[in-house]
């Protein structure tokens, strides 16, 4: 059978119009005691009648309303993915819509317990958890049962009547529905009315389950979203201290420093008392323990751990983290984690912490040092192959020290010989020549000896510098005058453009010397046969500038790039035809340096080069 029509608007109006004259009709009748019985009792139904149509209408226009209060409630739980924010919506939404005196939000955490998270009354004020009487059983039944409840009347409900919270709280009017979000119960949203019964009906549980439904999955949302933002707070966090932990390790190639960071952060991120640090020892087969940290010592002292150790063995074995935790019940209880530091596949040492608490190290915490120590193995590598660079350096520098030493002695003892040929009787023009070529080698030995000798000391550190007053022009004159020989030789030109005075300058003198005679023997050799070589000085600020111009061979900007690297010589015909070892120019870069100087090349290919070098003028 079909539901009649709800009356419109209009005939409501109308059918209003006319009770109302019924009734003053009826009034007048009564005062004229003219009223029939069977008149009244057709108005009085009428007038009932007309009363139902009247609820139903409001019951329909309240129900109207509710849904669009649930649509702006919809729409405003969606404005938001800051849990509390969320929950604060939800709640007074739900209070709203019922019209409860208060309400509860509930979610359920993993180990079965509830948090209150929101709890407010009808005038949207916050509860004090003093206040939190609510019906537990009301809502643990609404978990497991996955069904929401209502109850007219907890205090005569058969369900609930005998329960401890309804009686101790004087619980009446009461409503609880499950919020469901991906197929599992998160919470429960609850609202009660503890003086009025039959406030809620079926109607209002429906009203508010739908609403849970909504709000469950905003509540999801918001706690997926907070859960996801803490966690990129967490790993920006690591990702901003393992930043600051590179910069610590890679501040030098000192492995001591490597390792001692190393094991203060692990230490501290993890909360352990004591950290080691242990290197592999591929010919002993042990972990050497090279690094210590904090008081306590998880191996007590031991300095070499043998592989079948069984923390060790687990650590190379597996190539992952080993712990060991006390038996439960150890006074005092100690825990020791072992995490390796690996290097292209292989386990190059590890790093052990110890803390006197069990469970200690979490997976997080195995995690975290697992990353500090793969950090940790690119910064002890580099400086472990550093220092192996540093002792090839100083044992080269050791010998080529050696060897310059011991070359001057046959070097002196050939050109002492050389000269007392002539003294042993008349020579004949071609056995002078040998003479003069003996002696010209032994210069050339002495040269490249004495080269030697600076390079291995600059290396080294061991070269020394005056940086006393030096009287420049004097300077320039001798290194011009041991050099005429050579310019003759190759009818070369040279132009000096040297003013009559120049101010002292501050460095060494015999150095300073060096460096000319370098400068100007590049341009003589590197220039071919009647070129022209250029020397020039002037006063320049708190400097004096010399200047060597030739007009030779010139260099390209990448071999301007190589310039003053040890033993490199441009490929060049021209020069590969010179004598020269390739170290005069880096002891004269260097040299200048050690006497606070300045140092500058220009070079075009074929029309030559301009080296100039800053000295500073002495200062009282």
């Amino acid at each position: 059978m079909n539901e009649a029509p709800s009356p419109t608007a209009r005939q409501l109006t109308n059918a209003i119009e006319k009770a109302r004259q019924s009734v003053t009709l009826l009034r007048q009748q009564a005062q004229a005691g003219t009223l029939e019985q069977a008149h009244l009792a057709e108005r009085l139904t009428a007038l009932e009648n007309l009363l139902a149509e009247l609820a139903a209408t409001h019951q329909e226009s309240v129900h109207e309303r509710q849904l669009a209060a649930l649509y702006e409630v919809s729409r405003a739980l969606g404005s938001s993915l800051d849990l509390q924010v969320v929950l604060d919506q939800v709640m007074d939404a739900i209070i709203q819509l019922t019209e409860a005196e208060r309400g509860f939000l509930m979610l359920l955490n993993d180990d079965g317990t509830f948090d209150v998270r929101v709890a407010r009354n009808l005038d949207q004020e916050t509860l004090d958890s003093s206040e939190f009487a609510y019906s537990r059983t009301i809502t643990r039944h609404v978990v497991n049962s996955g069904q929401p409840v209502v109850t007219t009347n907890a205090q005569t409900d058969p369900r609930f009547m005998d329960q401890a919270s309804i009686v101790a709280h004087a619980l009446r009017s009461i409503m609880a529905t499950p919020l469901r979000a991906r197929g599992r119960i998160i919470g429960v949203a609850y609202v009660d009315n503890r003086i009025r019964t039959g406030l809620f009906s079926e109607e209002d549980l429906a009203l508010l389950d739908a609403l849970a439904a909504q709000a469950a999955i905003a509540i999801d949302n918001a706690q997926l979203y907070s859960a996801k933002d803490q966690a990129l707070t967490a790993r920006l966090e690591e990702l901003t201290m393992l930043q600051w932990i590179d910069r610590q390790l890679n501040e030098t190639l000192d492995t001591a420093h490597a390792m001692r960071v190393t094991l203060e952060w692990s230490a501290r991120l993890c909360g352990a008392e004591s950290a080691s640090l242990g290197l592999y020892d591929p010919q002993t087969e042990q972990v050497r323990l090279v690094a210590h940290y904090g008081e306590t010592d998880a191996f007590t002292g031991q300095e070499q751990i043998p592989l079948t150790h069984p923390l060790i063995h687990q650590v190379f074995t597996s190539h992952s983290a080993a712990m060991q935790v006390s038996p439960e019940g150890t006074q005092p209880a100690n825990t020791i984690l072992c995490v390796p530091i690996k290097r292209e596949g292989a386990v190059i040492g590890i790093v052990t912490l110890a803390a006197s608490r069990a469970g200690a190290f979490d997976e997080d915490a195995q995690a975290l040092v697992a990353r500090l120590a793969d950090r940790a193995a690119i910064a002890i590598e580099n400086s472990r192959l550093y220092d192996a660079v540093q002792a090839a350096n100083r044992a080269k520098s050791e010998f080529v020290s050696l060897v310059a030493h011991e070359l001057k002695a046959p070097m002196t003892s050939i050109n002492g010989y050389a000269d007392l040929l002539a003294v042993a009787g008349p020579l004949t023009g071609q056995q002078q020549k040998f003479v003069q070529t003996i002696k010209a080698n032994v210069h050339r030995m002495k040269v490249l000896v004495s080269d030697l000798t600076d390079i291995s000391c600059i290396e080294s550190g061991q070269l020394r510098v005056e940086k006393e007053r030096v009287d420049l022009l004097a300077a320039i004159a001798e290194a011009c005058d041991g050099l005429l020989q050579q310019l003759h030789e190759r009818g070369h030109t040279l132009v000096e453009e040297l003013p009559s005075e120049l101010p002292a300058v501050r460095g060494d003198r015999g150095r300073i010397v060096q460096v000319l005679v370098n400068l100007l023997s590049n341009a003589i050799k590197y220039t071919p046969n009647g070129g022209t070589i250029t020397l020039r000085a002037c006063q320049d600020g708190q400097f004096v500038r010399l200047s060597v111009a030739d007009t030779g061979v010139g260099m390209t900007p990448e071999e301007l790039a190589r310039l003053g690297t040890k033993f490199w010589r441009a490929d060049n015909d021209h020069v590969l035809n010179q004598p020269g070892t390739g170290l005069g120019l880096a002891i004269t870069r260097n040299l200048v340096a050690l006497m606070g100087g300045e140092w500058q090349v220009s070079s075009t290919p074929g029309q030559g080069s301009t080296f100039t070098v800053g000295l500073r003028v002495y200062q009282d």
